[in-house]
């Protein structure tokens, strides 16, 4: 009942700060730049992917049949894949939107144009796509064991690699390639984008300049160290014994506590 009451508490606080930054940005005309315009992206992948489990975790708190259907568990894995994958390369591309407003501030306009901001969102959707089509069906033809018993809050790869009693060698491999396209590259792009972005801010003489690019880049860079630490922990060894005995805690965090912590990030810190 514990978990049932700060899961519904979180729940709720993404759903209203999420569904505010949405509506906000599409209605006030000044917010139509291209921070807000993946701003609101964010909001809309954030919104999914809680729905996309939390819904069925707050059934099975309730409930003393915690159960879900191999339907049921499939079609989660495939959206939660997919989005979780689509907010990767997001925030890669989000990165790059603060490396051009602080590097090439006179050509941001230019550079940033509405053509390229779409191109760039329809990148984000496809790769979410790309991701889960290639991960979530070698994943549901494994052999699971007769006990069926999923040792996390969600069906998500490294629990049901957990729970199959077959050869899983080539999941873990096909595991390692997808987390080092959609966790370690984008991850490591984007620090290499905050390196050159370190060196524009150190260069810039006046103290208010170097306020505002700092409150410009620290809510993305605080959303990135939040998202990025929980998800490599739990992706990158799913069969390690931390995995087992905390990933579904942390996946509880990037379900449950990022997204919601995310609007508050961006509200609070955010200069435009």
């Amino acid at each position: 009942m514990t978990l049932f009451m700060a899961v519904s508490v979180f729940y709720t606080v993404t759903l209203v700060g999420n569904t505010t930054i949405i509506l906000l940005s599409h209605l006030d005309p000044h917010l139509h730049t291209p921070m807000y315009f993946f701003l609101t992206h964010l909001s809309i992948l954030d919104l999914c992917f809680t729905t996309s489990c939390i819904p069925q975790m707050l059934v099975n708190f309730w409930s003393s049949d915690k159960t879900i259907s191999y339907l049921g568990c499939a079609v989660q894995l495939y959206i939660f894949l997919g989005l979780g994958a689509s907010e990767c390369v997001l925030l890669l591309v989000m990165a790059f939107d603060r490396y051009v407003a602080v590097c090439r501030p006179l050509h941001y306009g230019v550079i940033m144009h509405p053509p390229l901001c779409h191109k760039l969102a329809f990148l984000v959707w496809a790769s979410g796509v790309f991701g889960t089509l290639v991960q979530s069906p070698t994943t549901m033809k494994l052999s699971f064991c007769h006990h069926h018993q999923v040792d996390d809050f969600v069906c998500e790869v490294p629990a049901l690699i957990r729970l199959a009693c077959g050869d899983t060698h080539v999941n873990e491999l096909q595991i390692s390639v997808i987390g080092a396209i959609f966790l370690m590259g984008p991850l490591l792009l984007i620090l290499v984008s905050y390196g050159r972005i370190t060196q524009a801010v150190l260069a810039i003489q006046s103290q208010n300049g170097r306020s505002k690019a700092f409150h410009t880049c620290s809510s993305h860079l605080a959303v990135v160290f939040l998202f990025y630490c929980s998800v490599t922990a739990v992706y990158i060894q799913p069969r390690s014994h931390f995995s087992q005995k905390g990933g579904k805690f942390l996946t509880l965090f990037y379900t449950v506590v990022t997204p919601t912590l995310n609007p508050l990030i961006y509200t609070l810190r955010t200069r435009t």
